[in-house]
């Protein structure tokens, strides 16, 4: 872009500037994606002020990069984070083509979408209960041929799904009520409050959907559910509890947990005698 006299260099080193004044730490970085994703010098001139005003890079840009995917993010909706991609990758070691999956608590859909990406005719639903995240996954969802609901966990489901889910995905909100505040601010500010806070001890929400997981999980099912190192052991009882089989996952370098749950393939019941 040129105007009033400012070459290309010139605009992007005045972003960088104003970018690291605001604390951006990958100021470079966020200098080139605004710069491509500004269709005028006056959309880009917005698009930084709001960037230095605190919004998330990816609601100003409206899209985030996962899974080498570009997610579409609407104001208001959890931005997909790099530690949930190590979530997408267990999953796909699960899943077989042609498997029915299912991503609770989906937010834009990321999760959804990349596994659709990955996998050969899978068939795809998606449910959240925040009315700005379900328009956004329809989006991203949708376009890999999902089907997306609004509602509370699996309350907006087809009950025809009921038993048959071979892969249930759910990146539910994992963080205490009281450490809410001790998240970045953007994240605290601009995301919506439903996809952060866990409750008291983080886990309410990963407590229910572990509760019907059997119900809806396939003989032979996984439940796959992000969590923390600390919470971990926490959320292996819960699986336990709820008949599920757990194991845990950990990816250092991206400091990512996951909890699988399998439902067992065969359930031996004991004859009764006389």
């Amino acid at each position: 872009m040129n105007s009033d006299g400012f070459d290309g260099d010139t605009i992007c080193t005045i972003i960088i500037t104003k970018l690291r004044a605001a604390g951006c730490v990958f100021a470079e970085d966020e200098a080139r994606l605004l710069i491509s994703a500004a269709r005028t010098l006056a959309d880009l001139d917005a698009m930084v002020n709001r960037r230095v005003a605190g919004l998330p890079l990816e609601h100003v840009i409206g899209w985030a990069e996962f899974c080498a995917l570009r997610i579409a993010v609407d104001p208001g909706v959890f931005v997909p984070r790099q530690p949930t991609e190590f979530l997408v990758r267990q999953a796909i070691l699960l899943a077989r083509p042609g498997a029915v999956v299912v991503d609770l608590c989906c937010g834009s859909g990321a999760v959804g979408a990349a596994l659709a990406a990955a996998l050969e005719r899978i068939e795809l639903y998606a449910a959240d209960i925040d009315p700005a995240a379900v328009l956004c996954a329809r989006r991203n969802v949708t376009a890999a041929g999902g089907h997306v609901y609004e509602g509370d966990l699996y309350e907006p489901l087809p009950a025809t799904l009921r038993g048959h889910v071979d892969v249930l995905v759910a990146n539910a909100p994992y963080v205490p009520t009281e450490a809410i505040g001790l998240l970045p601010r953007e994240a605290r500010i601009h995301e919506a409050q439903v996809a952060l806070d866990g409750g008291v001890d983080g886990l309410d929400v990963q407590r229910r959907v572990a509760a019907a997981a059997p119900l809806w999980l396939a003989p032979g099912g996984h439940l796959l559910v992000e969590t923390s190192e600390r919470q971990a052991p926490q959320t292996v009882e819960i699986f336990s509890r709820n008949g599920l089989i757990p194991q845990v996952a950990s990816f250092d370098e991206l400091d990512a947990t996951v909890v699988i749950g399998t439902r067992p393939a065969v359930v031996f019941v004991e004859a009764k005698t006389n």
